[in-house]
C-alpha cells in the first residue's frame, strides 16, 4: 500500500468512527454529554471539541496556513453545532488526502506548536500521521467515556466499516 492510499484510508476510517460516534452522543442528554467525568478533556462534549480542535489546526496548516495559535477549549458549546463542523470536517480530510502527492509527502514542513510555541520541521508524512494519530488516540478516550457511561460503542476496527462489509466469508 502507497501512504497515499494508507492516508485516504485513515480519512475514511475516522468519518466512518465519527459518524458512529456521533450518533451515539446525539442521544445522550446534554447535560450527560458535559458532565465532567474526570478525562483529560473533562467530558464527552470537551472530548469532541478537542477533536475537532486539533483537526483545524492541522488542517489549517496544511492547507491555508491560518490555523488557531492558541488551544480553544471549547469551539462549539451546541452538540447539533458541533456534529455539522465535524461532517464538513471530515469530508474535508477525506477531500485532501485525494490530493496529497509523495513528493509534497517527503517535503519538510515547518509548523509552530500551541503547546509550547517552538517551530518544529519534520517531513510533512511524520505531520500527516500525526494528524490520524490524535483522532485515534482521543477517539479511544471517547470510547472508554461512552463505556464507562455504559454504552457500548461497536467495534472500532479497521476491517469492519463498511466499505470492507463485501470481504466477508
Amino acid at each position: 500500500m502507497l501512504p497515499i492510499d494508507h492516508y485516504a484510508l485513515m480519512a475514511r476510517y475516522s468519518r466512518w468512527m465519527n459518524e458512529k460516534l456521533y450518533a451515539i452522543c446525539a442521544d445522550i442528554p446534554d447535560a450527560e454529554r458535559k458532565k465532567d467525568r474526570g478525562a483529560f478533556f473533562k467530558s464527552i462534549h470537551g472530548t469532541l471539541n478537542h477533536l475537532i480542535f486539533g483537526d483545524t489546526v492541522w488542517m489549517g496548516r496544511f492547507q491555508d496556513r491560518n490555523p488557531p495559535t492558541r488551544i480553544i477549549d471549547e469551539m462549539y458549546a451546541d452538540f447539533g453545532e458541533l456534529r455539522a463542523a465535524r461532517e464538513v470536517m471530515d469530508a474535508r480530510i477525506v477531500e485532501w488526502t485525494q490530493t496529497l502527492s509523495p513528493v509534497w509527502l517527503a517535503a519538510p514542513f515547518s509548523f509552530t506548536s500551541n503547546v509550547d510555541y517552538k517551530t518544529r520541521t519534520l517531513p510533512a508524512w511524520a505531520l500527516v500521521a500525526q494528524l490520524f494519530n490524535h483522532q485515534t488516540h482521543h477517539r479511544g478516550q471517547l470510547t472508554t467515556l461512552l463505556s464507562q457511561y455504559g454504552i457500548d460503542p461497536g467495534v472500532t476496527d479497521v476491517p469492519f466499516m463498511p466499505e470492507f462489509a463485501g470481504s466477508v466469508e
